[in-house]
């Protein structure tokens, strides 16, 4: 959903904004003169989801009960990215 707001409503109404944004993620459009000027975004989330888990989980190589299943662990680990951190 896209709203539009003058930058001067948006000034008056800055909290509002960024709790529809980050809530509801909303997109804002400010406007100044009547002409878009910026836009107010939802940052794409820093989490993994279930269905992607899934995906990673279905592509690593099959892991057996032999002597080698330490170096199949480590090589599987290696295979999965690496943990995204949400603050950033």
């Amino acid at each position: 959903m896209s709203n539009t707001l003058t930058v001067t409503e948006a000034s008056r109404n800055f909290s509002d904004v960024i709790s529809r944004t980050f809530y509801r993620h909303e997109t804002t459009v400010l406007l100044k003169g009547g002409k878009p000027v910026a836009r107010i975004v939802p940052v794409v989330s820093a989490t993994i989801t279930g269905g992607e888990l899934a995906a990673l989980w279905a592509d690593l190589p099959h892991l057996d009960a032999s002597d080698a299943f330490a170096l199949e662990l480590e090589s599987a680990s290696r295979s999965l990215p690496a943990p995204r951190d949400p603050w950033a």
